[in-house]
């Protein structure tokens, strides 16, 4: 219209003027021109458009009022989000630290049965058609009326916007730009604190339920809990991981899961309102963290509205995820679905969300777990990926563990079984480890030791905890051999079978052993006894190769941590015949030297050197192979002639 109207103008002016007269009149003109236009149209167009040009995509805490109404974002079911009312009751300032939060009613056909519905957190809430932030508080243990609390977008963006930190990826470093770890210095929510050569998962969870702090009093506002779906657990497991994970804020429940299924309803790209889940385990068995999309920028998301477990930086693989239902609870409402669509990992877990880079690729941990001698079984092979986390890797590892074994072998007839475990560990090698174990009653007899004190669940806490360096451990093979009888014998009674000796001679040693439902029988085991021990009285003691730790020094690195778990026992079906050495000896990093006097270790330790040096008892030892598992020990005392009446 106004290119029309200008070019009538100008045609005329140009028959009555030069070319310079005509150029300044056309731009007077056209100047003019648009001013008239703007002031006839714009009366009912030009500043609505502006104003919605400046309109921002998101609506700070200062412009909400109590009563403004708008809508929130999440999926009841399946992949797509679907909208639900909203209405203002107030805003609560400085909530959290730097951090205010907005209280919102939710009147909806489901959520007024529902009330506040766990999985749900990080469902974008929109006034005034702009994102006022993410469902994610309540109040009462038992809600009444569906109020929730709503985590401001401001804080959430901020969040979204910081960088990943650099080579904070395992997968993404080389062997020269490992970061380095200080000890104790990076426990964060997860880490273990204490000596990494003896991890224990109990303490550890003992630590890290300490670090969460008391259960939350009902006069003080919740995050909505985030529902973890687990699914492939017999129900003692389950009920076993719900007690470590609960603290964390993490809820187990029992839904669908193994490898995402992705169909045609499925999105490519995380959305605002759509289900975003955290991918702790897949296949066999799998856990997956169920939350809401709350903003989608780019590659970026943000979401929950709240901290997962809190632990800032994380790599952990995250989905896009399916919802089947809500299921309703006086107490707490859950989501229940599975993985539709691995996408991305979890780079930042805060105070106030979570974020997720659709670009990175989470370190994980495959896992495959064989079992023989229950050829009957209906699955005798077990194979699944799990996230690599410092705290939940050796958990959910025992659980798969605990719960492929019950499963396999859940019946109560006397068992003797042998797992054999080999852990890969990337630029350092391997390290194989052997446990082993006998029960009257099955193997739910044995659950607590292969869910706590496992050799793998040690081999991986250990490793992903230690104080060296971040490592990445390639994948885990284990072997759990059953055989369905007791091969036990118990140590009856034990006699040296000549009470003296040479030095530098066999002492022999006769032992009357009494096998679980069988014979009692004899067998005699020996060991040199060393010439620096003429003329004294000498115990020789018989233990089972199950107890019989070697002498070592305390681990330097991860190379010196596989070294040591692979000669930490002796091979279970042997007997260790043993005599201590007087004056004991030293340990540095892997090597021990033994046989020296009282004041040795303080002379080669001078104050002003810094070695890892540590005192060792230091032993003579002949390991004896058998067909059976010793029970017990045993201990007898021989006298060793003198040099002199040796003939020597």
């Amino acid at each position: 219209m106004g290119g029309v109207h200008e070019a009538v103008l100008t045609g005329t002016i140009a028959n009555l003027t030069n070319a310079v007269t005509l150029e300044f009149v056309r731009k007077t003109i056209s100047q003019s021109f648009a001013l008239v236009l703007g002031v006839g149209m714009g009366l009912w167009a030009a500043f609505p458009v502006a104003q919605t040009q400046a309109k921002s995509t998101f609506i700070d805490v200062s412009e909400i009022k109590e009563g403004m109404k708008g809508y929130g974002l999440t999926v009841f079911k399946g992949t797509r989000p679907e909208r639900f009312d909203v209405e203002v009751i107030g805003v609560l300032h400085n909530f959290l630290p730097s951090q205010d939060l907005i209280l919102v009613k939710t009147p909806h056909e489901r959520l007024n049965v529902t009330k506040n519905v766990q999985g749900m957190s990080g469902s974008p809430i929109f006034l005034d058609g702009r994102i006022a932030g993410a469902y994610a508080y309540s109040w009462a243990l038992f809600p009444t009326e569906p109020v929730a609390g709503v985590t401001p977008i401001k804080p959430m963006v901020h969040e979204l916007h910081r960088p990943t930190a650099p080579g904070f990826f395992p997968l993404e470093q080389t062997s020269k730009s490992r970061a380095k770890k200080v000890a104790q210095s990076n426990l964060g929510t997860t880490g273990f604190e204490g000596n990494i050569n003896s991890y224990d998962l109990q303490a550890h969870a003992d630590q890290v339920r300490a670090r969460v702090g008391p259960s939350i009093s009902h006069g003080q506002a919740t995050p909505v809990s985030t529902p973890l779906m687990v699914a492939g657990l017999t129900p003692r497991a389950f009920a076993s991981m719900r007690e470590m994970l609960e603290p964390m804020g993490l809820v187990p429940t029992q839904g669908g899961g193994g490898q995402a299924i992705a169909t045609d309803d499925v999105p490519t790209h995380y959305e605002n309102g759509g289900a975003l889940g955290v991918q702790l385990a897949t296949g066999d068995v799998s856990f997956m963290g169920l939350g809401t999309t709350t903003y989608a920028e780019g590659t970026r998301v943000t979401g929950f509205g709240h901290p997962m477990m809190g632990s800032g930086d994380v790599a952990l693989p995250t989905t896009i995820g399916r919802v089947h239902w809500i299921y309703a609870s006086i107490s707490h409402s859950s989501k229940v679905g599975e993985s539709a669509r691995s996408l991305g990992a979890l780079v930042q877990d805060r105070q106030s969300c979570v974020v997720v880079d659709e670009t990175k690729t989470a370190p994980t941990i495959p896992v495959k777990l064989r079992i023989t001698g229950v050829k009957e079984a209906p699955k005798t092979e077990w194979n699944m990926t799990i996230a690599e986390e410092r705290y939940l890797a050796p958990m959910i590892l025992s659980a798969t563990v605990a719960s492929a074994i019950e499963a396999t072998v859940g019946d109560n007839r006397d068992l003797t079984w042998t797992l054999k475990s080999t852990v890969w560990v990337r630029g350092h090698g391997s390290t194989t480890t052997e446990d082993i174990g006998v029960s009257q009653g099955g193997m739910l007899a044995q659950r607590y030791y292969l869910m706590m004190r496992a050799s793998p669940i040690r081999v991986v806490g250990t490793l992903l905890n230690n104080t060296w360096e971040e490592v990445h451990v390639d994948r885990v093979e284990m072997t759990l051999d059953v055989r369905r009888a007791l091969d036990i014998a118990i140590v009856k009674a034990a006699e040296p079978v000549e009470p003296i000796v040479n030095p530098g001679s066999r002492a022999r040693v006769r032992l009357k052993l009494q096998r679980v439902y069988g014979e009692e029988e004899s067998r005699i085991v020996d060991v040199v006894v060393p010439e620096e021990l003429a003329g004294r009285d000498v115990d020789i003691e018989v233990v089972p190769g199950w107890m019989s730790h070697p002498e070592s020094g305390q681990p330097e690195s991860v190379d010196d941590l596989l070294a040591l778990f692979s000669k930490r026992v002796a091979s279970p079906k042997t007997a260790v015949v043993q005599i201590v050495l007087p004056g004991g000896g030293v340990a540095a990093r892997q090597h021990v030297t033994g046989r020296l006097p009282s004041f040795a270790l303080d002379t080669l330790k001078p104050s002003n050197v810094d070695l890892p040096l540590s005192g060792v008892t230091t032993y003579v030892r002949n390991i004896v192979p058998t067909d059976v598992f010793f029970a017990s020990s045993a201990r007898v005392r021989v006298k060793v002639r003198s040099l002199i009446e040796s003939g020597q």
